[in-house]
C-alpha cells in the first residue's frame, strides 16, 4: 500500500472488475459491501442520486460517486469540460447536456475497461462532441490551457500524488477557468485496519486526506477563490467496518467522532 505503482494497480484492477460486472448499478448492494463477491467496499453509502439531472444515462451510472460536482461547476453552453476518472461516462453525459452541441466534453480514465464502456455508451447516444481517453491524472495527455471546467467525482482520492494531480489540473485549465470536484476527506485519524485496506483505498476511504491538508494542496497548486460548495457526512455501517477492524475498534471509531465527509469544492486559476 506504500508504493504508488501498487496503489495504481489496485485501482486499475478494482475498477476494471466493476466495469466488467456492473450493468447500471453500483458494484454491490449494501448486504454484500466488503464481502467476497464485491471485492471492493460498496458505494451505496456514498453516492448521490443522478436520475433527476438532464443528460442522465442509466447505463453510465455505476453508482461510484460521492457527490454531484456538475451541479456546482458553473458549466456554460459552449464550454470545454474535462471529467477526471470518467468511468462509464456518467458526469460526462450530464455535462454534455449543459454545454450543448456548441461545447465539448472529454473524459479521462485510468482503466481500459471503463474507457471501452464509456465509448460504447457514447456510440449508442450518437454524440459527436464527446470523447474518452485512457490516461493518468498525474500526467494528463492534454495540452496546456485548453479546458474551461474540470470536474471529478470521488476520484482524486485514488491518485497517490494529489499535488501532481492538482498541478496537472492547473496546467490544462485556461487562465481564469476553474475546477469543481467531489471527494472524500477526513476529520480525525482512521483506525489502522482501514488505513491499510486495499478495498477501502479503492473505495476512496483509506486514501482520504485530512480536509485541511486537501485544501492546502489546492492552494499550494496556485488556485484562488477556493470554496467548499457542499459537505455530506459518510456513515459507514458496522457491517462494512467489521470487514476491516475489530468490534473494539469500531466502538472507538464511533466514540472518537471520526468524520468521513464527501466534500464538493471549487477553485479558480488566475
Amino acid at each position: 500500500m506504500d508504493n504508488a505503482n501498487d496503489l495504481k494497480q489496485i485501482v486499475k484492477e478494482k475498477y476494471g472488475e466493476i466495469a466488467k460486472t456492473s450493468k447500471s448499478s453500483g458494484c454491490c448492494e449494501p448486504t454484500c459491501c466488503g464481502g467476497e463477491e464485491s471485492k471492493i467496499v460498496g458505494y451505496t453509502v456514498m453516492q448521490d442520486e443522478y436520475d433527476h439531472l438532464n443528460g442522465y444515462v442509466a447505463d453510465a451510472d455505476l453508482g461510484l460517486g460521492c457527490g454531484l460536482p456538475t451541479e456546482f461547476a458553473g458549466i456554460k453552453k459552449g464550454d470545454t469540460v474535462l471529467d477526471l476518472g470518467s468511468g462509464a461516462g456518467n458526469d460526462v453525459f450530464v455535462a454534455r447536456a449543459i454545454v450543448g452541441d456548441e461545447g465539448k466534453v472529454i473524459g479521462l480514465d485510468f482503466t481500459q475497461e471503463m474507457v471501452d464502456k464509456a465509448k460504447k455508451n457514447t456510440a449508442k447516444l450518437g454524440y459527436k462532441n464527446v470523447e474518452f481517453h485512457l490516461g493518468d491524472i498525474e500526467q494528463m495527455p492534454f495540452d496546456n490551457n485548453i479546458i474551461d471546467v474540470v470536474v471529478s467525482n470521488c476520484v482524486l482520492n485514488l491518485v497517490p500524488d494529489k499535488r501532481k494531480a492538482f498541478g496537472e489540473i492547473f496546467r490544462i485549465l485556461k487562465p481564469g477557468a476553474h475546477f469543481c470536484v467531489s471527494d472524500i476527506v477526513l476529520k480525525g485519524e482512521l483506525p489502522e485496519g482501514l488505513q491499510k485496506s486495499a478495498e477501502m483505498y479503492a473505495g476512496c476511504v483509506a486514501g482520504a486526506l485530512q480536509q485541511d491538508e486537501y485544501l492546502s494542496i489546492i492552494k499550494e497548486s496556485g488556485f484562488r477563490n477556493i470554496e467548499i460548495k457542499k459537505t455530506k457526512v459518510i456513515e459507514l455501517p458496522d457491517e462494512v467496518l467489521r470487514g476491516y477492524i475489530s468490534e473494539s475498534e469500531i466502538e472507538m471509531f464511533r466514540k472518537n467522532n471520526i468524520g468521513i465527509f464527501s466534500m464538493t469544492v471549487d477553485g479558480y486559476k488566475n
